[in-house]
């Protein structure tokens, strides 16, 4: 798997780059005869259409970013793009390297408002630049070559509201009913998780309910609500479930983590957890304090933490 996000993108956009760069290369060169005639240029391009992969338009504009043909499909012209001015649009704002070729970063189309990028291309008339080749697709349309990239495991620290940052300072905790009835509702999801196949959960300590996913169904969510999370007998509505050998959670963790929440939960009456999470593949938690912050970190570096991490103490 990739280590984050940036790194799955980059690999991606190096392997389209691979396969368009050469035929666009050569569709450029074909252009340079044919410049200054839209009747030649469009023809041009419908001949050379079906050697650029997966490919939804084909253009030309000039140094000003004015199209000077039509947008040529498979099997057929747009005329109305003739003259259109391109010459804001993102893929024309951004810098084309030296070699000649620059494949965008995706941005929203105007036709169908769908994420799509541009390759352009350069063409050259006796060794000066007179416009560019533009190809358009959509993302949908593209083949994913990049593996699915892993979400990394080192602490993270996001800012949230700043009107609620601003404010922090007014408020105090307010008991809730899961707050009242805190150790049982705690075991009772230690119990879903070691025994009944939860995997993960997301914790709203001061609306008193739990969203829950399982194992054997994890594309629905079900949601506990402070009636459910004060009943033991809401364990037996689910069977039970070896816990999963390849958790990065371990079993043994499961009640210390929630036992941590807990304590942050009420250890300061301004500066409380609102919200957490956990998930047993993954090993993250995260936390959502009064002050809008959230932070997502391995449970082994979270039960590693005590209060005065937390408060400065």
């Amino acid at each position: 798997m990739e280590k984050n996000w940036k790194a799955a993108i980059h690999r991606q956009r190096n392997e389209l780059a691979k396969k368009l760069h050469e035929p666009l290369t050569r569709l450029a060169r074909q252009c340079a005869p044919a410049w200054g005639s839209r009747e030649n240029i469009n023809e041009v391009l419908l001949a050379g259409f079906a050697d650029i992969p997966h490919c939804m338009f084909l253009y030309i504009v000039d140094t000003d970013g004015i199209q000077v043909c039509d947008n040529v499909s498979r099997d057929s012209l747009l005329t109305d793009h003739f003259g259109r001015d391109r010459s804001q649009r993102p893929y024309m704002r951004e810098v084309v390297p030296s070699w000649g070729f620059l494949l965008s970063d995706a941005y929203i189309s105007l036709r169908v408002r769908r994420p799509s990028l541009t390759a352009l291309h350069i063409i050259r008339d006796d060794g000066k630049a007179v416009g560019y080749l533009g190809a358009d697709f959509d993302l949908r349309d593209l083949p994913v070559t990049a593996v699915l990239y892993e979400e990394p495991a080192e602490w993270q620290q996001i800012t949230g509201d700043p009107s609620i940052r601003s404010t922090v300072f007014q408020q105090i905790r307010a008991e809730s009913q899961l707050d009242r009835h805190g150790e049982q509702a705690f075991s009772i999801l230690e119990e879903l998780f070691e025994d009944r196949g939860v995997f993960q959960a997301v914790i709203h300590f001061s609306s008193s309910r739990a969203t829950i996913w399982f194992l054997d169904d994890p594309y629905r969510y079900r949601l506990l609500n402070h009636e459910a999370l004060a009943d033991p007998d809401i364990c037996l509505a689910y069977p039970t479930q070896t816990y999963p050998t390849d958790a990065i959670i371990p079993q043994s963790s499961i009640e210390p983590v929630f036992a941590a929440m807990r304590q942050l939960r009420v250890a300061d009456e301004t500066i409380y957890l609102r919200s957490a999470s956990i998930n047993i593949f993954n090993g993250i938690v995260s936390l959502t304090f009064s002050c809008d912050g959230s932070h997502y970190m391995r449970y082994d570096e979270f039960l590693s933490k005590d209060m005065g991490f937390w408060f400065g103490t």
